[in-house]
C-alpha cells in the first residue's frame, strides 16, 4: 500500500475518481483508502454474453488501478443471477439462457477479462455467485427482508414498465438484492459498475447495512456509445467491437464510428483527449492503431492497417482470400446459395445484401436481379459481401468452355 501512503487517501481517491460519473458517497472512497489496508473491490458480471466488448473494458480499467496501487480485485461471475437477468436498461424481459450457455460464457468471460486484468492471485479473487447464492429459503427470506417492493419499483426500468403495464417478473424483483447480497458474501469495500447499474449498487449498500457490515463505496463509469453512434455498445444492439475481435474488424469497426465519437472513445479507452490540430480520419486511425496494439500487439495494429488500405484505398484484393469450393448443377450458380455457404449467411439475408448492392464480383457491382449468374462469370474470381468479407470461388468440376 506504499502508493497510497506516499499519495495521501486524499489524493488517490480524487484520482480514482477523476473519470467516474458518481463516487458516492462523498468522501467515502478517501475514509476507505485511509484506513491504510488493501481494499476488496467488487465487480460483478452476468455471463449472458460469449465476448467481452470494448464497452466493457471501460470498468476493467478502473478495476485495474486500483490493483496497480495494491488493492484486491473481486470478480464475481454470477453464474446464478444470470438465470434470473439483470432488468437494469431493459424494456422487456432478458431472455433465459441454458446453464450451458451460461457455464461456457462464464469461461469466455475470465479469459478475456485477463486482457485488461492484473492475474496476480494476490490482486485478483475470481468467484462464482452459485457459492452462497444457492441458499435455504429462511436464508432468501431473510435478504428478501432488506428491502421493500416500493424501493425496487423505484428504480427508473421499473417504474416505466409498471406504469406501461408490461410483465415484470418476481425474478427481477429479486435480482438487485441478490447483488446486494454478492457485496455480502464477498465484503466489499468498493463495487463498480456503468451508470446504468447505480440503483444495484446503492442497493448493495443498504443490504450490507441489514447483515451488519461497513457499506461499500459505489462508482459508475459512464457508458461508451457504440458504432451506431446513439445507443451504448452491446451485442445485443450489434453495435460492438469485441476485445477477441481480429486485428482487421477491429480496427476496421473504429474507423466506422461517427466523427462526434472521437473524444468519448479516446477518454474512455485511452485516457488521453482526442489530439488536437487533427482531423477526424487521422484521429480515428491514431485510435484503431492503439485499440490493435492493446490486444494483440503493435505488429497485428500494422498489418491490420496496411490491410484495411489495400482493400479500402488502394481497392485491391486482400493477400489470404479464403476459398469457397462449389459443385456446378448446370452452367449457372444461384447466388444467394453461394453466398449463404461462402459467407455464413441464410440465403434470405444472402437475397437483401444483393438488393442493397452489398455484392461485387472482382469489384463489380452486381446489380440487384442477379440471382443467377454464369459459372464463368464467378470461377477464380473474387466474391465481396459488404466491406470486408472476399471469398475466392472455385468450380472443381468446371471445364471452361472452348474459345
Amino acid at each position: 500500500m506504499g502508493s497510497d501512503t506516499s499519495r495521501g487517501a486524499a489524493e488517490t481517491a480524487a484520482w480514482l475518481a477523476r473519470n467516474t460519473v458518481d463516487c458516492l458517497p462523498e468522501g467515502g472512497l478517501e475514509r476507505k483508502l485511509a484506513a491504510g489496508r488493501p481494499l476488496r473491490v467488487k465487480l460483478g458480471i452476468d455471463p449472458t454474453a460469449s465476448d467481452i466488448h470494448l464497452g466493457f473494458t471501460v470498468v476493467l480499467q478502473k478495476l485495474r488501478e486500483f490493483q496497480d496501487l495494491g488493492h484486491r480485485v473481486v470478480l464475481i461471475v454470477g453464474d446464478y443471477t444470470a438465470r434470473v437477468g439483470d432488468p437494469s436498461g431493459r424494456s422487456s424481459t432478458r431472455p433465459v439462457l441454458s446453464s450451458a450457455e451460461i457455464d461456457a460464457n462464464a469461461l469466455t468471460f475470465q479469459e478475456q477479462a485477463l486482457k485488461v486484468l492484473d492475474p496476480n492471485p494476490q490482486r485478483l479473487e475470481v468467484r462464482f455467485n452459485s457459492e452462497w447464492l444457492d441458499m435455504s429459503m429462511s436464508d432468501l427470506f431473510a435478504l428478501m427482508r432488506t428491502a421493500t417492493v416500493g424501493q425496487i419499483l423505484e428504480r427508473d426500468d421499473f417504474a416505466k414498465r409498471y406504469a406501461a403495464s408490461q410483465p415484470i417478473s418476481m425474478l427481477e424483483l429479486l435480482y438487485p438484492l441478490l447483488q446486494g447480497y454478492d457485496s455480502v458474501a464477498v465484503q466489499a469495500d468498493v463495487e463498480l459498475g456503468g451508470t446504468d447499474q447505480k440503483f444495484n449498487l446503492l442497493l448493495g449498500r443498504d443490504v450490507q447495512r441489514a447483515y451488519g457490515q461497513p457499506e461499500q463505496v459505489i462508482m459508475t463509469m459512464p457508458l461508451l456509445v457504440g458504432t451506431d453512434g446513439q445507443l451504448k455498445m452491446s451485442k445485443s444492439y450489434r453495435n460492438y467491437v469485441g476485445v477477441t475481435d481480429a486485428p482487421e474488424d477491429m480496427y476496421g469497426k473504429t474507423l466506422s464510428i461517427h466523427d462526434e465519437q472521437l473524444g468519448n472513445w479516446y477518454e474512455l479507452l485511452l485516457g488521453v483527449p482526442s489530439p488536437d490540430g487533427m482531423g477526424p480520419r487521422d484521429a480515428k486511425r491514431a485510435l484503431a492503431r492503439a485499440i490493435v496494439e492493446r490486444f494483440h500487439g503493435a505488429k497485428a495494429a500494422r498489418a491490420a492497417e496496411e490491410a484495411f488500405d489495400r482493400v479500402h484505398i488502394r481497392h485491391e484484393v486482400p493477400d489470404d482470400v479464403p476459398i469457397v469450393q462449389w459443385t456446378l448443377n448446370g452452367g449457372s450458380v444461384h447466388l444467394p446459395a453461394l453466398l449463404a455457404q461462402a459467407f455464413g449467411i441464410s440465403t434470405s439475408e444472402a437475397r437483401r445484401n444483393l438488393a442493397q448492392g452489398a455484392v461485387r464480383v472482382d469489384g463489380r457491382v452486381l446489380p440487384p436481379e442477379s440471382l443467377d449468374v454464369g459459372a464463368d462469370q464467378l470461377a477464380d474470381r473474387v466474391l465481396q459481401l459488404g466491406k470486408r468479407r472476399f471469398a475466392r470461388v472455385v468450380f472443381p468440376d468446371w471445364v471452361p468452355p472452348a474459345p
